[in-house]
Parts: C-alpha cells; structure tokens; sequence
C-alpha cells in the first residue's frame, strides 16, 4: 500500500490539465509511442472536437522512484463550471491533488472554487504554474498569485510546460515525495467506494470504485450497500488506456468490477460494494446529493420513441451522475421527460449526446428554474414548471432562487460587467483587489436571469477574461408572474414561461414579433397574444394566405363580387374553429435567443 498514490488534475478551463496528462503518461512509458495523440484521455468525439473535458478519466501509471516502483492513479477532472460534481467524485477517491495554474492567465474564478472543494476533503495540494514556455507567461507574477491562494512557499510551485514536457519529471517525484499513500486496513471487512460507472453493450454495466479497506478478488460474492442487490465479481482488474483484468485489487487499489449488471437501477454512483459472507457495518460516507440549476423539458420528435428516450436517459445517467429526469406530460408535446442540468452548456452536451450516442433526436424546451410557491393557507410546494403553477387569485407569494456569482475580471472591464448583472436585477455585495489590477466582484443575482445567456454575455463584454463562479444562496420572494403566449385563443404550454412583473410587458413584446416571422401563414388569421392572467400585454397578427376569388367576375354588378367575398369569409371562419396551428421548432428555440 505505501508504493500506491491516487492523485487528480484540477483547474480552470483551458489551463492545460489534459495536455500535462499526456505528457506525464507519455514520461511514465504508459502509452506506447504509436498510441499517443494529444488529449489521449478524452475519448469522446465531442470532447476532441470541443477540445474540452467533460468526463474525469482515471488511468493508473507505474513510475521508478529512488530503486522504488510507485503506482500512480491519476484521474484527469474538467475545468467547466457546469461538470464541477465529475471533480467533487473525483476528489473522493484521492489523497492529492495537482493545482493547475496558466501561467499566462494566473489564477481564475473555477481555480478557487476547485481548490476549496480539495482542502474541504483534506487533500495534499500541489501547485504547478503550466505553459511556462509561452511568450505572453507572467511567471513571477502568477507565483505571487498562488503564494496568496495557497499560502505556501515559492519553492513548492513546480514550473512545467505541458508542450514541451518541462518540469514533468519534478512532478512526478512531487507526486511520490508529497502525497501521501492511502490509508486502510487490508484484514477489515471489504469497503469499495464507486466513483463512476459506463454502459457496455456486451458486458452490461461497468463500475469504478477505489477499495477503501479490504481485498477484492475475481470470483468473491460481493453486494451493494445502498441497493442491497448481489452479484458474483465476473471479473475485476485495473484501468489503463483500457481494463486490465486482475487477480485481486487490495485497498488503496482505483480499479472496476464487471459483474454482469443489466438494470441502470441497480448501480448508484456513491454505493459501497462489500462482501455478502463478511459484510460491512456501515457504507462509506459518498458525495453530497446533486443540486441541477436548470430545467428543460426533453420530448421525443416522434411519440413512439418515449420507452427508447427512457433508456437512453438511463444509460447516461449512468455515465454522466449530475442528470436527474422525471417523467413529465405536455399538451403541445405530449410525453417526455422533465430534465435537471448543472447549467446550459451541460444542457448542450447532453442533447448533443443523445443524439450521437443513442440515435435519438427531441426537442427541448425553454430551459427554467425551480420556484417556491406559498398560497394563502401558506402551504409551500416547488414548482419546476409554469404550467404547474396554481391559480394567480390563490398564490399569496412566489419565492425564487439566488445565488452568489464571483467574478474575476481585468479591472478595465469592471463597468459593463457592473451595468450587464445590475440588469439581470443583481446586488453588489462586494469587490476585492486580488493582484496587480484584477478584481473579483460578489454579486447575488436570481438564477432565473443567468440561466438562458448570461455567461455568452459576460464572456463577450470582458473579451473572454472574465471568470465566472456560481453556488446557490438560498430562495427571496420576488414579483413574478406566468407570461403565457396564445394562438387563436388556445395556449401553447411550451411557451409560457416565468418572468419579473418588470420585464413582463417587453418579454412578451418581443415574444409575439419573434413568433410573427416564424409561424407558417395559414387559410386564416392567426392571432399571437402574450397574456398574463386575463390581461392581453402585446398581440400580432400572422395574416391568412387568400386566394382572389373575384378574379373570374369581369365587369358586372357590385353585388356578385360581394357575394363571393361573403361567401369565403365564411369558408374562413369556419376554417379558423377548426384548424389547429403547428409550432416548429424554430420557433421554441428562437425563444431562447431572444436577445
């Protein structure tokens, strides 16, 4: 055990976690020569053609140390806001971690929020500043920056490049020499703590785990705790670039179990696995509950493909742990899923997964947030949806979420920052000098505002600079109200959303003039209103196709063109009763572009 170290990369986006992996499973002769590309752990496609992480990938590597060889578990984490619950998995199953700074960006808003979740499960934390062999690296200053993060001394900050391959080696013996070994004990009752889990057509499902204490071997009849389900251990072994099966994996081990497991049910990420003759008293304490922050609603294009979506929702949730769904029904859309993302662009990579993955394609709606409504009995219940929300004349009052924003940014830009969140009905709470001329502004904004284009606009105005964190900060009673969009009188559930009684009227505005372009012209009028209550607040007008009917009627009296214009009035109107107008999807998704 004492030759074992689990450690993991973390940092903000774009600081080179993914290319300093490369390098350190390139200098550990992990990967052959033949194999290595850049990004070797992201096998996703999207994750290459992004050039982002959106999984943690865990890989064991062996490094010589002092005549010793050291087995290393390093589990490479992403740097996006939206895929912060894959690091706080990761770090559980580590006793170190490598903090990953860009030597030309310095310290960032992700960073912080990364490195506080590190020290709250006491981990030995590393610094190294990345990209030092850049033209536009600041190195001094960036030291200054972590010294004042971390509080530590100069010397311990290792300056590598994950390019060139600088400084790898003073890594890897950090990693040896600083992080220390696991701790267990081999002889107590098996403890496995799964930290993820994948879908196998072939071999059902996968999961990964870290032994805690005790040993694993092939063939040992083993259950899960939470579920209490038992499975035969088919076959167990250690994760290089791919599985490697073993005899037996002893604590401190980061390995996976096959055991022939067809149900996505049956495996939860967080569970303990332990023997069923020699059982565990207690399960291992795993990761907080996951909290989403943002709600779409996700319906198959084709009704029939309700049972497959189901599935396919399952299968990735198993991968990817932060995705909760409930099943949900809609008049416009009919059956589909209500949907909880850790935020847009993990709403984006979900859909992008499903269809890529899973063949499946669906139409998402509006992406909102959950609110507290109380009525005048003050009974609470949470509503997810507008269409869920009771009755205006019951509801004494409405509570939404806020959260606290931390924004790191140039002091130049430090203006439109302030007029972008005071816009989005946000409340300085306060600002600090870190270093040199770079701030980071507290606000509490509703989450309501941030959730559609926010973070686009915050990236656009500070020219990328800017950093953004977020965490909830409880719920505040708000003036809101249930805008709801009218075709012909009938509304259309999709649309209707929830929104400020100040940006209701210009919402609704834009709303209708945006429907207006996008609806197909009718045999009849089409009325577009965006009411709230009985209150009509804006209204256009789609204008019927008609054909000239008179064209046939050359000269003659008034009285016979009349007639025939009477006559298809009637034809129309009747029409109108009857017919039904079909939303497409342009027209939901515009409404998510507004701006």
């Amino acid at each position: 055990m004492k030759y074992i170290r689990n450690f993991c990369i973390i940092a903000h986006i774009d600081h080179g976690k993914s290319t300093l992996a490369d390098r350190l499973l390139e200098y550990t002769k992990t990967v052959e020569a033949k194999d290595l590309q850049a990004q070797v752990l992201d096998d996703m496609d999207l994750e290459r053609e992004r050039g982002i992480t959106i999984k943690s990938h865990a890989i064991q590597m062996q490094y010589q140390h002092q005549g010793e060889t050291y087995t290393l578990n390093l589990i490479d984490t992403p740097g996006h806001v939206d895929f912060s619950y894959e690091v706080s998995r990761s770090i559980a199953a580590c006793e170190g971690a490598l903090l990953v700074v860009d030597a030309s960006q310095g310290v960032q808003a992700q960073t912080i929020s990364n490195l506080y979740m590190a020290l709250e499960h006491d981990l030995e934390i590393i610094p190294v500043m990345n990209k030092c062999d850049m033209d536009s690296a600041m190195p001094e200053m960036v030291e200054d920056e972590i010294v004042e993060l971390l509080g530590c001394k100069r010397e311990e900050i290792i300056r590598a490049s994950g390019k060139t391959g600088m400084g790898v080696e003073e890594i890897l013996d950090a990693v040896v020499e600083r992080i220390p070994a696991p701790t267990g004990d081999p002889d107590a009752p098996l403890q496995c703590l799964i930290f993820d889990s994948v879908f196998n057509s072939f071999r059902g499902i996968i999961a990964y785990f870290k032994v805690e204490n005790g040993v694993l071997r092939t063939g040992d009849h083993v259950k899960f705790f939470n579920t209490g389900k038992e499975y035969d251990a088919d076959e167990i072994g250690v994760l290089k670039l791919d599985m490697q099966p073993r005899r037996e994996l002893r604590t401190g081990d980061v390995g996976y179990i096959i055991s022939g497991i067809k149900a996505s049910t049956e495996v939860k990420v967080g569970d303990t696995i332990t023997h069923v003759a020699r059982p565990c008293s207690e399960a291992i304490a795993g990761f907080e509950e996951v909290k989403p922050m943002v709600f779409a609603g996700v319906y198959p294009i084709d009704p029939e493909d309700y049972e497959n979506l189901r599935a396919s929702l399952e299968k990735l949730q198993l991968n990817d742990a932060s995705l909760t769904f409930t099943p949900e029904s809609s008049v416009a859309l009919g059956f589909g899923f209500r949907c909880g993302f850790l935020g847009l662009l993990h709403m984006e990579i979900v859909q992008e997964r499903l269809d890529r993955e899973f063949n499946m394609d669906v139409i998402t709606t509006v992406p909102n947030v959950s609110y507290l409504v109380y009525d005048k009995q003050n009974v609470v219940r949470e509503v997810h949806n507008p269409s869920g929300m009771p009755d205006q004349t019951l509801i004494d009052h409405i509570e939404e979420p806020y959260i606290r924003a931390s924004i790191i940014t140039d002091a130049t830009y430090i203006g439109p920052i302030m007029t972008l969140c005071l816009g989005k009905r946000g409340e300085l709470v306060k600002q600090e000098y870190i270093s040199g001329n770079r701030v980071e502004i507290y606000f509490d904004l509703p989450l309501g505002e941030i959730v559609i284009d926010f973070y686009d606009k915050l990236k656009s105005i500070s020219k990328g600079y800017a950093s953004f964190d977020y965490h909830g900060n409880g719920f505040r009673p708000s003036k809101l109200v249930k805008l709801d969009i009218l075709l012909n009188g009938e509304p259309v559930d999709a649309l209707s959303t929830l929104t400020h009684q100040d940006n209701a009227v210009d919402f609704g505005r834009r709303m209708c003039e945006k429907l207006k372009e996008l609806l197909p012209r009718q045999q009849f009028d089409i009325a577009i209103q965006a009411v709230i209550g009985a209150k009509i607040i804006a209204r256009e007008t789609v204008k019927q196709v008609r054909k000239d009917v008179t064209a046939k009627c050359y000269g003659g009296d008034i009285s016979r063109k009349r007639k025939l214009l009477e006559k298809q009035k009637k034809g129309k109107k009747r029409m109108k009763q009857i017919g039904n107008v079909e939303v497409p999807q342009k027209a939901f998704l515009a409404v998510l572009k507004l701006d």
